[in-house]
């Protein structure tokens, strides 16, 4: 992977070092590559155990425990004959029409939460564990749990009714997740290959740190701008919606870690190109001068598909090329029409897209957001903002 940005900062290396024995000190447990990969034996035998079992996999789950899954789906893609849902809301519409889809007797249901008493999920939970029963099949057949190793009403179930369980570890937060089992056992029955995630994790763990603190300080150099993510690959589109939650929760803060209220954020606006140049890049060259660009190009798009031949003389241009070279130089255009305006441009550059880049893109990206946290002393690992809306839901709830 390469960054590229418009512009050029002075590391201070002494105020790095100090950051990063900083974050070393939060005890988190995404830095350590041996807490990653203390599950993979456990998960590949429970899908190779399962390979053919199921027609259908149900992801129920919230936050980071759906975006990160639901990521790894849409992005690498389904390598066997599974079809694979990602119940990301409690939308009484898509639930019913799930349930009137969903094959019972061939379907398992991951259920997904960190504290494992999420209301959302739970909710979920109850609802098809009910489903399940009236069809009179055994809960331990068709539901696996990944919770918390010790806490949570999920844990409880699982000690009492012996069912299938893995451990989210206590020190990595939901949005930090996706390469735990929160991802990694539904990548694993996809037939993705998880140890690729882990190797590209590591990759960035190891060899880009430093590069990770200068997007950091090349973000926050920003004067607050929001940061607008516009990868050039539709298969990219939920990795975006996955990085709104991880830069949101993380940034988004009232106060610092000495309690001053400094009402901290970088706003994400997630794009995909080239099809919101169509849309969202008329506000972004002309509007507010708000917002700071992080592109994402894709060196190879693993495919092929040219235009053919044109004889028309406004089009002559696109005749025999290849898509993939139009959308890099609708890319090309983009990024120069936003350097006349002005605009501050970052650009990540991956190989292609598959488990190994995916996960080094993550990560690097994960370090990035921990190093702005850093950068501007605040707690980037809880979400009290979200806690507070969750009593509030419970409180009118009680009020019924």
């Amino acid at each position: 992977m390469n960054i590229v940005f418009d512009r050029s900062l002075d590391i201070d290396q002494t105020q790095f070092k100090i950051l990063c024995q900083n974050l070393q000190s939060r005890n988190q447990g995404w830095l350590n590559i041996e807490i990653l990969e203390q599950q993979l034996a456990a998960i590949h035998d429970f899908a190779a155990k399962n390979l053919g079992t199921y027609t259908d996999i149900v992801v129920l789950g919230i936050g980071g425990s759906m975006l990160g899954p639901k990521m790894l789906r849409d992005v690498i893609g389904i390598k066997n004959d599974l079809i694979v849902h990602c119940l990301d809301n409690i939308d009484p519409w898509i639930i019913s029409q799930l349930d009137a889809a969903l094959p019972y007797a061939t379907t398992l249901f991951l259920v997904q939460t960190k504290s494992g008493g999420t209301p959302e999920t739970i909710a979920q939970y109850e609802f098809f564990r009910s489903k399940v029963e009236m069809h009179r099949l055994a809960i331990v057949d068709h539901f696996v749990f990944v919770t918390d190793p010790e806490v949570g009403h999920l844990r409880h179930v699982a000690t009492a009714e012996n069912i299938t369980s893995f451990e989210i570890p206590q020190n990595i937060g939901g949005r930090f997740s996706v390469f735990t089992p929160i991802g990694l056992v539904v990548a694993a029955l996809m037939g993705q290959n998880i140890e690729q995630y882990i190797q590209g994790a590591q990759i960035a763990l190891q060899n880009q740190v430093q590069t990770a603190y200068y997007l950091a300080l090349w973000q926050v150099s920003q004067s607050q701008k929001n940061v607008v993510c516009m990868p050039y690959s539709s298969r990219l589109s939920t990795f975006s919606q996955w990085y709104v939650q991880l830069l949101s929760e993380s940034i988004g803060k009232r106060v610092d870690r000495n309690g001053a209220v400094v009402h901290a954020g970088l706003t994400p606006i997630p794009a995909i190109g080239a099809t919101d140049q169509h849309s969202g890049l008329q506000l972004f060259a002309e509007g507010p001068d708000d917002k700071q660009f992080l592109f994402v190009t894709v060196g190879d798009h693993q495919a092929a598909p040219r235009i053919p031949a044109l004889d028309t003389v406004d089009f002559k241009y696109l005749s025999e090329i290849a898509f993939e070279t139009l959308l890099h130089a609708e890319f090309l255009g983009t990024r120069d029409s936003l350097t006349e305006a002005h605009r501050p441009i970052a650009t990540l550059e991956i190989e292609k897209i598959d488990e190994k880049n995916l996960a080094q893109l993550c990560v690097f990206l994960e370090l990035t957001i921990a190093f702005i946290g850093e950068i501007l002393n605040i707690n980037a690992f809880d979400q009290p903002g979200v806690e507070r809306s969750k009593q509030l839901t419970r409180e009118h709830l009680l009020k019924k």
